[in-house]
């Protein structure tokens, strides 16, 4: 028996169908080659945006189409967040949470056995479930899932009913599996979270530790996921100093300029803190570069407001901006908000990204002269290579024979259209 699984979503996803395969592979199935049609598929679903579950509906359709007599599942945020929907508007054989991610097996073999269609979607455990994730490995940086779940209730999120209350991994747990990381030839671990800030609050601990914790595995360099800006005191900072293997790369999340904006979304900061975090990072980690997301038409923003965040993030100087429109999800207060038009949406979607590109392209002028450390993510062809330098720089590096997984002394020659060329020192 083969089996698929198609991912949908954020790196959490990535590292729980990691630990999805792992149950399969164990149970005695078999991935099915790329272009094989498989027995069972399964879609690991998100439901952050309405695109998302438009990928949900896409995904499934072509699992059918490739095997119309294949058991299909559809797991994970959506139906956790909109179970009904999932049941009933869907047409997988099997619809089940996040909670049942580490059953999915069990779940197929019944239906093989009894073939009656199942909707299993259960609470939420308050506990992180290690049986449900893995490092995910299949890239040049692993990934390893530290935290889990949100308690911020942002306006437009539905992310805290998806993934539940903040839960964390213990730090010796980290340890472990960023060593195993290390013993399969990765030399960078990414450590990530539904709300990584987040992460140790009902530890007792902060993200401070958990980084310290990989650190012990010997691992040469640690990136974080996405960070919200107020979980980022001075001390908590200061304290990400002393780590020599962490990147000097911040995803700090902005979302709005705008202060008022930035109320109704009810974020947990204004402009001025978040300019105060920016600012100490550059102190602390001087040459880091900072980069962000942004909605774009939050319900009731003004012209004004708008103009507001294009303002603050020139301001700022962000090395690279995630450009989203606003996307309505049932089930939160911003979906009872008077909505912005369409076209409005789009209009200023497309006036911020002119923007974050004149951003990005200046950050990338900036690094001319410097000298870096880059990973190298592949060799492109027999005349250069790609990979990202500490502070997530893309580099093209001219000159062949440079392996998978190595990191190399590179001095940045130029930029062009959103990476860097560079050389071997």
């Amino acid at each position: 028996m083969t089996f698929k699984i198609i991912t949908l979503g954020c790196k959490l996803n990535f590292c729980e169908s990691a630990a999805i395969a792992e149950g399969f592979l164990a149970d005695g199935f078999t991935r099915a080659e790329d272009g094989e049609n498989a027995d069972v598929y399964i879609v690991n679903s998100c439901a952050v945006t309405g695109t998302a579950v438009a990928k949900v509906r896409h995904g499934l359709s072509k699992c059918r189409r490739e095997n119309p007599d294949a058991v299909t599942v559809l797991c994970g945020c959506f139906p956790q967040s909109y179970p009904e929907e999932a049941a009933l508007n869907i047409g997988a054989d099997i619809v089940s949470g996040n909670s049942e991610k580490g059953r999915l097996v069990e779940i197929v073999r019944t239906f093989m056995r009894d073939g009656v269609k199942t909707v299993k979607v259960s609470p939420l455990p308050r506990e992180f479930d290690e049986s449900a994730s893995v490092p995910d490995e299949d890239r040049t940086r692993a990934f390893i899932k530290i935290e889990d779940g949100c308690d911020r209730f942002c306006a437009y999120c539905i992310i805290p009913t998806a993934r539940g209350r903040v839960r964390s991994l213990a730090p010796e747990k980290i340890t472990a599996l960023a060593s195993q990381c290390v013993e399969h030839g990765h030399r960078e671990i990414v450590l990530t979270g539904i709300n990584l800030g987040c992460y140790g609050q009902e530890l007792g601990l902060s993200l401070s530790d958990a980084v310290k914790a990989a650190e012990k595995a010997g691992v040469e360099r640690i990136r974080l996921s996405s960070l919200e800006p107020e979980m980022m005191t001075d001390g908590e900072i200061e304290r990400l100093k002393t780590v020599d293997a962490l990147c000097p790369h911040f995803h700090l999340s902005l979302q709005s300029g705008s202060d008022a904006v930035l109320k109704r979304m009810n974020r947990k900061y204004d402009t001025a803190q978040y300019r105060h975090v920016a600012d100490k990072l550059r102190e602390t980690f001087p040459g880091c570069s900072i980069t962000t997301d942004i909605i774009v038409g939050f319900p009731e923003e003004t012209d004004e407001e708008f103009l507001q965040t294009v303002d603050f993030a020139r301001e700022i100087e962000f090395a690279k901006i995630h450009v989203f429109p606003y996307s309505l999800r049932k089930g939160t207060i911003a979906a009872v908000m008077k909505q912005i038009p369409p076209y409005v949406r789009t209009d200023r979607v497309k006036m911020l990204t002119a923007a974050a590109r004149e951003l990005e392209l200046k950050f990338c002028a900036k690094q001319r002269g410097t000298a870096h450390t880059v990973l190298i993510e592949k060799p492109q062809s027999a005349e250069y290579s790609h990979g990202f330098t500490e502070s997530y720089v893309p580099v093209r590096i001219y000159g062949g024979g440079l392996e998978r997984h190595s990191l190399v002394k590179v001095k940045i020659t130029g930029s062009r259209d959103g990476y860097c060329t560079g050389v071997v020192i």
